[in-house]
């Protein structure tokens, strides 16, 4: 992984403020979708599609490439306009969100858009889909592999029980090559997470079950990618990186309001907010 110089951390500064860009366009020329979560982890989606994985958009079958595993699947906008940025099809498809017979389905779908390891929606599922991933890398290859097995999960969606089983499943295995990355940003479609149902100390949470655990900034291109980095040293033991971060980030009308988990921008309130993040490349 390369060191993160000032000039790339700007070049990365850069490359999310477009995605969000995109996210907006692509919701409201939808008409519908999720935006407070798709905008709030478009600096996690650039580090990782930027900096941290090792992929090829030109040959996205790469025996060799690290796997990405949403499983929060409505937060997709950020995953499409990542991997429409960083070469996998073209960025003016990203305008295709939710149409019939698009590939960029609301939820994603892998026989629509193969270049996605996963299909996602029902919540709960995605972790235990990458440590079922994981362990057959390691059968296949007699032990874990170089390749790395990212996993998004929402705070909200660690409501369903089935995320605890993989994450015993995890530890008992001792799958070294799993990174789970928790959207922290405390809100779900019912309102604000520690009202539905308090998840209280996920950091705790995580270590009782003998995870390597880091708590940082979802919005610090430092933070994302030296704790990424710390991941990828642990030997042993399953990573979590609780990624806290603030839904709608750069469209102040969008941020924390538990109203747009699941609401996308009408007309007007997509044009003030594209120009609100323009604004922001300027400075």
């Amino acid at each position: 992984m390369e060191l993160l110089t000032d000039e790339k951390k700007e070049e990365l500064v850069f490359t999310a403020n477009k995605i969000r860009q995109s996210i907006v366009e692509m919701l409201t020329e939808a008409g519908s979708g999720h935006t407070a979560g798709s905008l709030g982890m478009a600096d996690i989606f650039t580090a990782l599609y930027f900096q941290i994985l090792q992929h090829d958009p030109d040959d996205p079958f790469w025996e060799e490439r690290d796997r990405v595993i949403l499983s929060n699947g409505h937060i997709c906008p950020v995953l499409y306009a990542a991997m429409a940025h960083a070469g996998y099809f073209p960025v003016n498809e990203l305008l295709s969100l939710r149409k019939f017979g698009s590939r960029l389905q609301g939820h994603p779908h892998r026989e629509f858009l193969p270049m996605l390891e996963t299909s996602s929606g029902p919540l709960g599922s995605g972790l235990s889909q990458a440590v079922g991933m994981a362990l057959a890398d390691r059968m296949d290859n007699g032990r874990s592999s170089g390749k790395q097995f990212y996993c998004f999960v929402g705070d909200g969606e660690l409501n369903e029980g089935q995320n605890w089983e993989a994450v015993m499943l995890a530890n008992k295995e001792k799958i070294q090559n799993l990174t789970l990355i928790v959207d922290r940003n405390n809100i779900q479609i019912d309102g604000y997470t520690e009202d539905v149902m308090p998840l209280q100390s996920l950091v705790e949470k995580f270590e009782s079950f003998n995870w390597h655990v880091q708590e940082i900034d979802g919005h610090n291109f430092e933070d994302i990618i030296s704790a990424a980095g710390e991941a990828q040293a642990v030997f042993e033991t399953p990573s979590v990186i609780v990624a806290r971060t603030i839904p709608g980030k750069g469209v102040k009308r969008f941020e924390r309001n538990p109203e747009w988990h699941g609401k996308s921008p009408q007309t007007e309130e997509g044009v003030s907010a594209l120009k609100e993040l323009k604004k922001m490349k300027k400075k």
